[in-house]
């Protein structure tokens, strides 16, 4: 008897202003797409980082939304589950902004964030 294996959920979702953004720089980059991952850093403990990926790594994750693509380094992946990637943009500044569950607190500045592994 076949086992049905259960369809994985998505690491990472993109919102349809993440994705509006990331095609218009995607169309500017050289590159296949956003590469996001956490380092250690902050007075958070952990920041997010995001550089244009020449190239997937053997074991990135890849989310492709409506022909948005982002990478995630396999380092972040259990910091990252259920994260939903936003773009937010006011008077005073813009950029992506990630809704983690995993976050248990940010800095007051909003540079670093602290994050614990999920348990999914």
């Amino acid at each position: 008897m076949a086992t049905l294996a259960r369809p994985r959920p998505a690491v990472l979702k993109i919102t349809p202003a993440a994705i509006s953004r990331l095609l218009e720089l995607m169309a500017k980059q050289e590159g296949i797409g956003l590469r996001v991952g956490v380092k250690n850093g902050g007075c958070a403990g952990m920041e997010y980082t995001m550089e244009w990926a020449k190239e997937q790594g053997k074991f990135d994750e890849v989310v492709e939304q409506d022909g948005a693509k982002v990478l995630i380094d396999s380092k972040a992946v259990m910091f990252l589950l259920g994260t939903e990637m936003d773009f937010q943009s006011s008077t005073l500044k813009s950029g992506f902004v990630f809704n983690n569950p995993n976050q248990i607190s940010a800095c007051g500045c909003g540079e670093s964030v602290q994050l614990v592994a999920a348990t999914q």
